[in-house]
């Protein structure tokens, strides 16, 4: 049965690599920011104040900069135009700080570019929450209708659900390259115009090259739960 014990312990052994890799990634990034959390900047700046030259930088003027609860909560809203930092960014002077607001900064700077990756992403947004609260839920209820009638159509029930469920992995891999830009474009400001120096911007560099970690953790672990549901939920229903 799919629900059955050995069906999670096989999940476990099957996605190991990927869940350890995830583990690992969301160690490091909590460490990595622990670590240059506090660290002080020379010049001063809090994480609110260094986004805010950031969107100077790029002669963005409709973006307001917010504090939020939480920690590690940081993000942007493009239909609001607002960064929201979580209060240890906005208010704290460390250099993980800076470099983790001007990575928001950077997203809003993508969003008044009309940057195509992002842009894709926002379009598929959608169908990855339609997909990812519905597709599994087609999908084994195309396993049972195969089951239960020995009919192809459950089987085309099935693929349809994976492919819904898919849209996951989908909007995983096109964060990448938006995620990615925005923190090259944050590093290449903070360095032109003399936010963070020398290991200043080495240890902006090593947060936000942590932070990216857990968007390639997020990747894998969504390509390895498709092909395992597709692995079994397919495999069984041809069995049947």
């Amino acid at each position: 049965m799919i629900y059955s014990f050995s069906e999670y312990i096989r999940y476990l052994i099957f996605a190991a690599p990927v869940l350890l890799f995830a583990i690992w990634a969301q160690i490091r990034v909590k460490t990595t920011y622990s670590k240059y959390s506090k660290i002080r900047n020379s010049r001063g700046l809090t994480g609110a104040a260094a986004a805010q030259l950031i969107l100077k930088h790029y002669g963005i003027t409709d973006v307001r900069i917010e504090p939020c609860r939480g920690e590690l909560t940081d993000n942007y809203s493009p239909n609001e135009k607002v960064i929201r930092l979580s209060e240890k960014v906005y208010n704290s002077t460390s250099v993980a700080a800076v470099g983790i607001a001007c990575h928001e900064a950077g997203h809003a700077a993508q969003h008044a570019e009309d940057y195509l990756p992002n842009k894709i992403r926002t379009a598929l947004v959608p169908m990855t929450n339609f997909g990812s609260r519905f597709g599994l839920i087609i999908a084994f209820a195309g396993y049972f209708l195969a089951y239960l009638s020995n009919s192809p159509i459950g089987y085309y029930v099935i693929i349809a659900g994976l492919l819904l469920y898919g849209f996951v992995a989908i909007f995983q891999l096109v964060t990448l390259p938006v995620e990615f830009n925005a923190s090259r474009r944050a590093l290449k400001v903070i360095d032109e115009t003399g936010i963070l120096v020398g290991e200043e911007y080495n240890a902006a560099k090593s947060v936000l090259t942590a932070a990216a970690l857990t968007y390639v953790a997020a990747l894998a672990t969504a390509v390895v739960n498709l092909l395992y549901y597709a692995s079994r939920l397919l495999g069984n229903s041809r069995r049947n």
